[in-house]
């Protein structure tokens, strides 16, 4: 009831035993409290959101309009409701090494169990989308340093997350290789490859870094959507959903209300949507009303 019964400390813990080289554990992208309840309820054992998605469920593109305060701000509502470790896209720290540092420690008060920092040019774009531009190798590097430096729990994961891969005459996979050993010498606890084309790249990454690798399963993207099983067998230890649920939840709002606009009646979309019974068991109706009674019972004059 109201928050999480592990504390953002424990959390952290359960992150850091979680990410291990071939675990491929799966965190999907919640993007609203309620949905971070969904993905604890399903038996994952970690969440993950999306800096597009919180972009969009202000109807803005991701192309760095969001700030530190509504990313913040937003995060710590999601992770405040479950047990599970969440980590947040601060997508290039919102400035420089100062902000990325500042960045960290209000991540670290929002309650979050980590988050990834990117070596893109700011404002970034999305990641499977072209025309991204990323910064040299030392400002890439001085933005992890930061992170690294300023957070005040050892426990809070610091990830980096590389666009190299993707940025035409860049370099191609070594460029990402030697990218991502970089961050990790700059103080990078894991390393998120951005845009990897096939299961061979994930290897490739995961063999050249001593750090657990995260990937990224987006639809419409430059990867393919691997299995659990097979990034598992590359050596991947995280894999992330970001942007499955808002595109599912919209995809259903936008059918239903298609339906009312052709029908007159939400009739015929009723039996998909959740019951009321079933909502009220998802947000703990019966416990906040039990918890109400039993400190403040009392009873209204007149009746």
């Amino acid at each position: 009831m109201l928050y999480a019964h592990r504390t953002a400390a424990e959390k952290r813990t359960d992150l850091r035993e979680l990410l291990q080289p071939g675990a491929a554990v799966q965190f999907p992208g919640a993007f609203t409290p309620i949905s971070a309840k969904l993905v604890q309820e399903q038996g994952f054992q970690g969440l993950y959101i999306s800096g597009a998605v919180l972009a969009n469920e202000l109807a803005l593109p991701d192309i760095g309009l969001t700030t530190l305060s509504e990313v913040a701000q937003r995060a710590g509502q999601i992770a405040r409701v479950t047990d599970l470790p969440a980590i947040v896209d601060a997508d290039t720290g919102f400035g420089e090494p100062m902000n990325v540092a500042r960045t960290v420690q209000e991540l670290e008060n929002a309650g979050l169990a980590g988050c990834h920092i990117e070596d893109q040019v700011n404002p970034k774009r999305c990641g499977h989308l072209d025309n991204k531009a990323v910064v040299d190798a030392a400002t890439a590097a001085q933005r992890i340093t930061a992170a690294a430096s300023a957070r005040r729990d050892s426990q809070f994961l610091i990830m980096a997350r590389t666009d190299i891969r993707g940025v035409d005459g860049a370099g191609g996979l070594p460029a990402a290789v030697d990218r991502a050993k970089a961050l990790v010498d700059a103080g990078a606890d894991a390393i998120f490859p951005e845009a990897m084309r096939d299961l061979s790249e994930f290897e490739a990454i995961c063999r050249a870094v001593e750090v657990p690798v995260l990937a990224n399963m987006t639809e419409f993207g430059k990867s393919e959507l691997f299995t659990r099983d097979q990034l598992a067998s590359a050596g991947v230890a995280l894999v992330i959903y970001p942007v499955t649920l808002l595109r599912s939840s919209l995809g259903a709002m936008e059918r239903v209300l298609s339906g009312i606009r052709a029908e007159g009646t939400q009739q015929s979309s009723v039996s998909e949507m959740l019951t009321r019974e079933r909502l009220y068991e998802l947000v703990d109706y019966a416990g906040y009303t039990a918890f109400d009674s039993s400190v403040f019972n009392f009873q209204v004059p007149g009746r």
